[in-house]
């Protein structure tokens, strides 16, 4: 098994760090903590924490979609739904086909008088039995919900070389010898306008460039960023992408947002995803910005800050 000893300013740091370099999740490995590490004196003389992380044998999924974290106990549910479900399913059978049993002999001698007791009674069993169609409703607004009009983006054009500003050269050449440093050359096409710099990523092994949830990519647009608004008095947003990366993932979120948006109504309790960037935290909240019933907010400091799914 493959283990690795690697430290940070704090055990969290250290861990961090270590599972980047891996490539794992926490669930993945097992961690040893060496040393506690401690900050020192006034933030002199501080010693590093320092783990070991061994990687289980196990394989890791690279799956785009983001696991989900509830903060309420799942146990409860399935105890409640069982207490819940039992008297249901024993007291309500049994008394039905007893009350059942007597109109129906009833009926064929007279009609017109026992007519007008039984219906009282069908009514109320209606009533009661009329709250299980409420929730289908419910269940009708979900496809409604789950069609989610997709974020308008601009189509990535291309600058012709002749046209490129000298920001986006200088940008260019910087990301150039960054991913030929990395051991992933890669052609780049450019995208300039006064707003933002799109640059589009094509090559072979373009998926180490992405990195597991695209953290690799995301590390590597913001160097660029800070490249290319060193000196700077009005900042210019730049955007990278490979493989069409950046739309698989926001279509992702949307559905994640939708699917958990579901549980929440189902369960009644509110939903905790995992801690993701600013800009994955707007999808989520414009995903579920028009439904009714669910609303969203960010709790947390960075880089653990994270969206809650409530019911309203």
């Amino acid at each position: 098994m493959k283990s690795i000893e690697i430290s940070g300013k704090t055990v969290k740091d250290a861990i961090k760090n270590g599972l980047a370099e891996l490539g794992c999740d926490s669930s993945d490995v097992d961690i040893q903590v060496l040393e506690m590490g401690s900050p020192g004196l006034f933030g002199m003389f501080g010693r590093p924490a320092k783990v070991k992380l061994t990687v289980k044998d196990k394989g890791s999924d690279m799956d785009i979609e983001m696991p989900v974290l509830s903060l309420d106990q799942p146990s409860g549910k399935r105890r409640e739904e069982k207490r819940k479900d039992k008297p249901k399913a024993e007291k309500k059978p049994e008394p039905k086909p007893e009350k059942a049993e007597q109109p129906e002999a009833e009926q064929p001698e007279a009609e017109a008088q026992a007519e007008d007791k039984p219906r009282p009674e069908k009514k109320r069993r209606r009533s009661r039995g009329e709250k299980k169609p409420a929730a289908e409703p419910a269940a009708n607004e979900q496809p409604a919900e789950v069609v989610i009009a997709p974020v308008e983006t601009e189509p990535f054009v291309a600058t012709p070389e002749e046209e490129l500003s000298d920001t986006a050269k200088s940008a260019r050449a910087f990301l150039s010898g960054l991913t030929e440093r990395m051991g992933v050359p890669a052609e780049i096409a450019v995208s300039d306008s006064p707003e933002q710099l799109r640059m589009v990523l094509s090559g072979e092994n373009m998926s180490i460039l992405i990195g597991r949830r695209g953290e690799t990519l995301d590390a590597i647009q913001y160097l660029t960023s800070l490249n290319v608004n060193r000196g700077r008095e009005d900042y210019l947003r730049v955007s990278l992408d490979t493989e069409n990366y950046r739309a698989k993932r926001e279509e992702a979120l949307r559905k994640l947002a939708v699917r958990m948006a579901g549980r929440c109504k189902k369960s009644g309790r509110r939903v905790a995803l995992e801690p993701m960037n600013p800009y994955e935290r707007r999808i989520l909240h414009s995903a579920l910005q028009a439904d009714p019933d669910v609303t969203t907010h960010s709790e947390g400091e960075e880089p653990y800050r994270r969206v809650i799914i409530t019911l309203k």
